[in-house]
């Protein structure tokens, strides 16, 4: 089902950096066919991945990803098993190495992880057979995130490169942006980030020298074609990093006042979840420029993507 004359070189999905143009260019084209089945009501699930087992490890909280990433492998046809970190043995003190190794005694074909600690799934790839895909770590990536954001993205504007993106927010604590950044300015669209000073790290311009920084959200809203919203991590310590709600409010919040100093067919987008009232209010979440509930059923079908190019292709 894949371009003639390309074969997916990965293994694993760890990041989108290690992911050359036609990598992401076949993920989303993938993703564009499986939309199909995914529209078909007649069309419950195929057959793919029917002699595939594909484990769900989540030590961290997830409504949106971890149901996404399940019932993309249910229309795929692949067996699925969903790992309760709070109930197993992980609560009685064994190691994530350990627990990846009873899990590969049980032969799974693929991992999909998510765990607090950065880098935790390049240590499992090194210790285990499986592919592993990364479904957030920590606040350093958030793969397939950005390859939904892309794929809404382009499914918008027909293309990514050209296109002006602001990503607006909590910069510092956001897995999604790295992603983005990666991703974006790889499909060459042109990023610009806005934040608080507290918020934006200044070493982001080392690593994607072509991306723009910004802390007056204002002035450069006219010029964008696209808005991203981040979630504030309070959880994460983002408290910490700004005088008050109030004022970040003031400064970065996406309302109704602000849209009308956007172009008029402006997509909104956040990776949710989403604190109304804070980084975004209803009024512009739930309006006529909102892509925000597209992301979240294009996630089924570029998760999907991912899954079979990893697995489909060994098939």
């Amino acid at each position: 089902m894949t371009a003639a004359g390309y074969s997916f070189p990965h293994k694993h999905l760890l990041g989108i950096a290690p992911l050359s143009g036609p990598d992401v260019t076949a993920i989303l084209d993938q993703a564009r066919a499986f939309e199909d089945v995914c529209e078909n009501t007649e069309i419950k699930a195929i057959s793919a991945l029917s002699k595939k087992i594909v484990v769900n490890l989540f030590f961290e909280n997830s409504t949106r990803t971890r149901n996404s990433f399940e019932i993309a492998e249910k229309r795929l046809g692949a067996e699925v098993v969903n790992f309760d970190a709070g109930s197993s043995s992980i609560s009685k003190g064994e190691t994530l190495l350990d627990t990846a190794a009873n899990i590969q005694a049980m032969r799974p074909d693929l991992i999909v992880m998510r765990h607090s600690a950065p880098g935790a799934h390049a240590l499992l790839a090194r210790h285990i057979e499986a592919s592993i895909v990364n479904a957030g770590d920590g606040a350093h990536e958030h793969p397939t995130q950005a390859l939904l954001d892309a794929y809404t993205l382009r499914e918008r504007f027909g293309a990514l490169d050209g296109i002006n993106v602001a990503i607006v927010g909590d910069i510092r604590n956001s897995r999604v942006v790295r992603s983005n950044l990666w991703l974006l300015t790889k499909m060459g669209a042109n990023v610009t980030l806005v934040g608080p000073p507290t918020l934006l790290p200044p070493e982001i311009a080392e690593t994607w020298p072509g991306v723009k920084l910004s802390n007056d959200f204002d002035e450069i809203i006219p010029g964008m074609d696209a808005i991203m919203m981040l979630r504030c991590q309070f959880e994460r310590g983002t408290g910490q990093y700004i005088p008050g709600q109030g004022e970040y409010v003031k400064y970065y919040q996406l309302n109704a006042a602000r849209m009308k100093m956007a172009k008029n067919d402006v997509a909104v987008l956040h990776p949710g979840p989403i604190n109304r009232g804070v980084e975004i209010t209803s009024e512009a979440a739930d309006g006529p420029n909102s892509l925000i509930l597209r992301q979240v059923a294009n996630g089924v079908p570029v998760r999907m993507s991912v899954l079979y190019l990893l697995a489909g292709e060994k098939t």
